[in-house]
């Protein structure tokens, strides 16, 4: 190791954005493995709000209401999902919460509420591995390292019905997909840029490819960089 390596100081924050499923949680969860860090899905915090706005019977669309409930709720994803202590690992990746899931995210304040939490968390840990749709351009712009993972439409289609289980076909769950995609991107507060990604960042395509070889091609830009 050259002098110069070693006064590099070491990775703490990276950054993980990218559409629905394009293979994020599983980069994500690989890398904090293999790097021995924290992790974060940023994307189950929305889900949980999304999922607690239906459980109560709360207008997804009054704003007020949706960020009062995101403000007081106890969201505790250290193993699987607590939402004000109740398990809901499971019910915040239905269809019901997919549909809900990009109003609740459009809402200023719970966006807001959610970025600090998620902020928060990162100074608490020490940095840690952040999954999302908008880590590497809004959450944590300062990310030591940053990759945006795409895949082909209905690949991605593909992989969340069978994540699911769901019983819709390939092409309905993508029209969801691909409506979520431009809800994400044309909503007031914080939409998501084209492409997508922070200027920054490594685009990685994991259309047919295995969660192995993506890991490792992140690897060796981490070790590169």
């Amino acid at each position: 190791m050259s002098s110069g390596e070693s006064r590099r100081p070491p990775v703490r924050t990276i950054a993980i954005d990218g559409p629905a499923g394009a293979g994020k949680s599983t980069l994500a969860a690989n890398l904090a493995a293999h790097l021995g860090l924290d992790r974060l899905d940023t994307g189950a915090m929305y889900r949980a709000v999304a999922w607690a706005a239906l459980d109560r019977r709360i207008d997804i669309h009054d704003t007020q209401s949706v960020a009062l409930l995101a403000t007081g709720l106890e969201i505790d994803l250290r193993d699987g999902v607590k939402i004000d202590g109740r398990d809901a690992t499971s019910a915040i990746r239905t269809p019901a919460v997919d549909t809900a899931v990009s109003v609740v995210a459009a809402n200023p304040s719970v966006r807001a509420e959610l970025v600090r939490r998620q902020r928060e968390w990162v100074a608490e840990h020490g940095g840690g591995v952040v999954e999302g749709r908008d880590i590497g351009t809004v959450v944590l712009p300062g990310a030591d390292f940053k990759v945006y993972l795409t895949a082909d439409p209905t690949e991605r289609a593909r992989r969340r019905a069978s994540q699911r289980r769901d019983q819709r076909s390939v092409e309905q769950v993508g029209a969801d997909l691909e409506r979520r995609d431009k809800m994400d991107s044309t909503r007031p507060d914080s939409p998501l840029p084209a492409p997508g990604q922070a200027a920054d960042a490594l685009v990685v395509d994991s259309t047919d490819r295995s969660a192995d070889s993506i890991l490792e091609e992140v690897l060796e830009w981490l070790r590169a960089s």
